[in-house]
C-alpha cells in the first residue's frame, strides 16, 4: 500500500473478494521526506500514514517493511550506473522487477502469503492451458502493463491486480470516497520517487563526476561544450547551449552519448528516427512465443536466430505502440556462453529511443515480454561520424 488511492481501493476489493488481506507499506529510504512536494514522489512518511489510515478503515493488519537497502542497490545505484554508462534507465520498471515482485514477493511467500496484490492498472488472465498471461488494463489511458513487462511467468502465478477491469481513474476515486478512504482525492505521484524535486541533472551531478567535454555534430565538428555528458539523454533539445547555429537554422537534438570520450553528438531532428532496436536481457511475461523455441533450447549456439514474429513495440510507459517484427539472435557473451539478443524491426520509425530504455512487446493486449535497449539505429542511414552506432 503506497499511500495512494489505487492501492487502497485494490486492497478493499481484495477484502471484498474474501481474501485474507494484510496491508504492507514499503520503506524505500532510510531518510524519507516528511512531506510530498506537490504530487512528486511517493513512499514518504506522509504516504505511510495515509496507507495506515486506509488499512484502519478496511480493518486489515498493516505493516511497514524496510526494503531501503535493496532499493538503494537495485534501483538507485543501478540508475546512477546506467547514466554513468551513457544510458537512460526506467527506475519504475526496475523497482517492479527487483522490489515489488521480487524482494516483496519472496518475503510474502516465505511468510505463507499466496500473492502480492497491487493497484497497478493491468490484467492477468489464464490461457486455454491454464497458464497466466499479462494483458493491458481496460482503461488504456491509465494502463501500466508497460512497467510490469519485466514480470516472469513464475511471478505472474502470485499476482493479483484488482483494478484490471476498472474503466477509469474517476471511478476508483468515487469508490474510495464511498468507502470513506481519505486518499480519495489525493494527487497521483509522478516523476522519479527518489528525486522528488524533479531535478534529475542536479541529483546526478552529486553522484557522478561531471567533466566538461565537447559537443560534436554528425560530421564530427566541435560545435560547443557541455558540463558533463552523463546528464544528457538521446532526444534532448534543451540545455545544449550551442553557440554555433546549424547551417539550416533548425534546432539540434542529442543523437548519441559517448561516455568513454565524454562527448555528446547532436544533429537534426530527422536523425532521431530509428527503425531497428536491439535489446539485451530479454524476458518473457508468461510462455515464450513458439518461434523462440529453437534459440531457447539447451545447447543452442551463438549465431543461431529464431523465426520472426509480429509484435507491437512500446518504448515508453505511455507511448503509442508501433507495429514491428521481432526475433531472437544468440550472440557470444563476455564469458563465451551464448546470450539471447532481441531484434525488433519497426514498420514505422520511432523518435529518440535511448539505450537503457525498455522495449516491451505486445500481441493485441497481451504483453509478451521485454528487453533493455542496447542499440537503436536507422537501417537507412550510416552511423554518425566517429561513433559505432547511435546508442552504442
Amino acid at each position: 500500500m503506497s499511500g495512494g488511492v489505487d492501492s487502497a481501493v485494490a486492497a478493499a476489493r481484495a477484502v471484498d473478494a474474501g481474501h485474507d488481506v494484510t496491508g504492507v507499506h514499503l520503506a524505500l529510504s532510510r531518510t524519507p521526506g516528511t512531506l510530498r512536494t506537490g504530487s512528486r514522489g511517493c513512499c514518504t512518511i506522509e504516504d505511510s500514514r495515509d496507507a495506515w489510515r486506509a488499512a484502519d478503515v478496511l480493518g486489515i493488519p498493516y505493516y511497514v517493511w524496510d526494503f531501503s537497502e535493496r532499493f538503494q542497490a537495485d534501483v538507485v545505484d543501478d540508475f546512477v550506473a546506467e547514466y554513468a554508462a551513457g544510458r537512460t534507465p526506467n527506475p519504475c520498471l526496475r523497482c517492479n522487477e527487483k522490489i515489488k515482485f521480487a524482494a516483496l514477493l519472496e518475503k510474502a511467500l516465505a511468510l505463507g502469503f499466496d500473492a502480492v496484490c497491487t493497484g497497478h492498472y493491468a490484467k492477468v488472465v489464464q490461457d486455454a492451458d491454464g497458464r497466466r498471461e499479462l494483458h493491458r488494463a481496460a482503461d488504456w489511458a491509465k494502463d501500466q502493463s508497460y512497467v510490469l513487462g519485466v514480470l516472469t511467468a513464475e511471478q505472474l502465478e502470485h499476482v493479483l491486480l484488482p483494478l484490471a477491469d476498472t474503466p477509469s481513474k474517476a471511478e476508483v476515486r468515487a469508490e474510495a470516497a464511498r468507502r470513506g478512504l481519505s486518499v480519495a482525492q489525493k494527487p497521483d505521484s509522478h516523476d522519479i520517487c527518489f528525486i522528488p524535486d524533479g531535478d534529475t541533472r542536479g541529483w546526478l551531478a552529486e553522484r557522478i563526476e561531471m567533466r566538461e567535454g565537447e559537443i560534436r555534430d554528425v560530421e564530427g565538428t566541435v560545435v560547443g561544450t557541455h558540463p558533463g555528458a552523463n546528464a544528457f539523454t538521446v532526444g534532448q533539445r534543451k540545455g545544449l547551449r550551442i553557440g554555433t547555429p546549424a547551417p539550416d537554422g533548425k534546432p539540434r537534438f542529442v543523437l548519441e552519448i559517448r561516455p568513454k570520450t565524454n562527448e555528446v553528438v547532436v544533429g537534426p531532428e530527422s536523425m532521431l528516427a530509428v527503425d531497428e532496436l536491439r535489446g539485451i536481457r530479454p524476458s518473457w511475461a508468461g510462455a515464450p512465443v513458439p518461434e523462440a523455441a529453437p534459440v531457447l533450447r539447451p545447447g543452442a549456439a551463438a549465431g543461431e536466430a529464431s523465426a520472426s514474429f509480429p509484435v507491437l513495440a512500446q518504448v515508453r510507459a505511455h507511448g503509442d505502440p508501433v507495429a514491428a517484427r521481432a526475433h531472437l539472435e544468440l550472440v557470444e557473451g563476455d564469458g563465451g556462453a551464448p546470450l539471447p539478443e532481441l531484434v525488433v524491426r519497426l514498420e514505422e520509425p520511432l523518435r529518440g529511443v535511448a539505450p537503457g530504455q525498455s522495449v516491451v512487446l505486445y500481441q493485441g493486449t497481451r504483453v509478451l515480454g521485454q528487453a533493455t535497449v542496447d542499440r537503436a539505429h536507422s537501417l537507412a542511414r550510416p552511423d554518425v561520424a566517429g561513433g559505432s552506432g547511435a546508442g552504442r
